[in-house]
């Protein structure tokens, strides 16, 4: 199969084309240059976008539930692992503070 796309052909200033480009962004004053203290002060944006790190990890498996279930859980909508999740988590933490009362008693 033949590539269709059209390759972009990219020219490099010369040096004097750029410097007049520098030239100009210079003059203006609503475009200055960044200063040194600026630069060392961004943040690459890999670090800020997407959700923050989480304290404990999720792990990834593969488990097998009743379509009913499943049914369910996604006609609630987008999230539904989420609350899915959370329904897991609370029924956990009964059974938890159950073991805990009855080894307390």
């Amino acid at each position: 199969m033949a590539n269709t796309r059209k390759r972009v052909r990219l020219r490099l200033l010369s040096d004097d084309e750029d410097q007049t480009i520098t030239a100009a962004a210079k003059a203006d004053p609503d475009a200055q240059p960044l200063t040194r203290k600026q630069l060392r002060s961004l943040v690459p944006i890999h670090a800020i976008l997407g959700r923050p790190p989480l304290a404990q990890k999720k792990l990834l498996v593969s488990v097998r539930y009743s379509p009913d279930v499943i049914e369910w859980f996604k006609s609630t909508g987008d999230g539904w692992q989420s609350r899915m999740n959370a329904v897991l988590s609370r029924h956990v933490a009964r059974k938890i503070r159950v073991a805990i009362n009855k080894n307390v008693d």
